[in-house]
């Protein structure tokens, strides 16, 4: 699944990209202009918080841009039950791709049947959407992180995802490697949180990144 980066083009390019905007401060007007350079550049989807899925679902409509929204963000310290009530309240609202933020808490303190069925039960909630499983690499030794793709894999996730964003790191193109490495060719990779530029997301690509979560997503694409 690795790419090289001579292979892609800015067209090619922007569809590995989740355009995203996560800010809490984030304005439907700001949520709008998101929308419409997704439109614009044919981004593969754009990422928002639960909040916003109605306003982007019906702004996205009869696009290919999918609706993405973040579910038990940015922590994951919520109950199952609740981050599933939250997935299908998403995917009712126009959403095709879900990303869930594990127990890290769980995960560190060996509990994998918490882990695995926190993932399994949402990934039950969201039915027909794509789930991706953010892992939060900065919190984990390379163990877990082998351990939080395991679990995602077992539970029937469709990727795995790197970062929120929101901690304290991002993606790196070491941890790219070692998540394509544990959940092996059938499974996405997502590399989000840092990935700035057009050298970050050629890194992420060819470490094995199957997409990129970014608000910088523009000048990704025209940089």
């Amino acid at each position: 699944m690795t790419t090289l980066a001579s292979d892609l083009t800015s067209q090619t390019l922007a569809k590995y990209i989740d355009h995203t905007i996560l800010a809490p401060q984030a304005t439907p007007e700001e949520v709008e202009k998101i929308c419409k350079e997704a439109l614009e550049f044919g981004f593969c989807s754009v990422c928002v918080n639960p909040v916003n899925i109605p306003q982007v679902a019906k702004l996205l409509a009869g696009s290919d841009v999918v609706t993405c929204s973040v579910i038990g963000f940015p922590l994951g310290a919520i109950p199952t039950a609740l981050k599933c009530a939250e997935a299908r309240w998403v995917v009712a609202e126009g959403a095709g791709e879900v990303d869930m933020v594990i127990p890290v808490g769980q995960l560190k303190a060996g509990d994998v049947d918490y882990v695995k069925n926190d993932i399994a039960e949402v990934k039950k909630a969201c039915g027909e959407a794509k789930l991706k499983v953010i892992i939060e690499t900065c919190l984990l030794s390379d163990e877990e992180k082998k351990l939080a793709c395991q679990l995602s894999k077992q539970a029937g996730a469709d990727f795995v995802k790197t970062s929120t964003g929101f901690m304290s790191g991002g993606a790196t193109a070491e941890d790219v490697a070692l998540m394509r490495a544990e959940v092996g060719e059938e499974m996405g990779v997502k590399a989000s949180g840092g990935v700035r530029t057009h050298a970050d997301a050629l890194k992420m690509i060819e470490a094995g990144a199957s997409r990129l979560g970014a608000s910088a997503s523009v000048a990704i694409v025209t940089g």
